[in-house]
């Protein structure tokens, strides 16, 4: 079982391009630039770690799988080294959608 602080998770989640938007949870999206994707997930305030649960379910919320999820995590890549990660693993859509920004075709 792999447990992991949740001041890691929102660290690296900010260096890849998320940014936080406080509701009842802490929403973290996607951005692209200045562009805001559909690509999203969210840390509870009240959890000081995540276990295998939570984080299996922050990887589908991102659109990946759990080992990607890891990764994304992990490595260190920049904001652009991850959403290409993410374009690559399908979560990011590389088509322009309407609005002509990836993610909402």
């Amino acid at each position: 079982m792999s447990v992991r602080k949740t001041r890691e998770l929102r660290r690296a989640l900010t260096a890849k391009g998320f940014r936080q938007d406080n509701t009842h949870h802490e929403m973290y999206w996607l951005y692209l630039g200045s562009r805001k994707t559909s690509i999203r997930t969210r840390i509870s305030h009240g959890s000081k770690d995540y276990g295998d649960n939570l984080l299996g379910q922050m990887a589908r919320q991102l659109g990946l799988a759990r080992a990607d999820f890891d990764d994304l995590i992990d490595c260190p890549l920049s904001g652009a080294g991850s959403a290409t990660m993410l374009q690559e693993c399908g979560a990011i859509r590389t088509a322009d959608g309407p609005d002509g920004y990836p993610g909402e075709a």
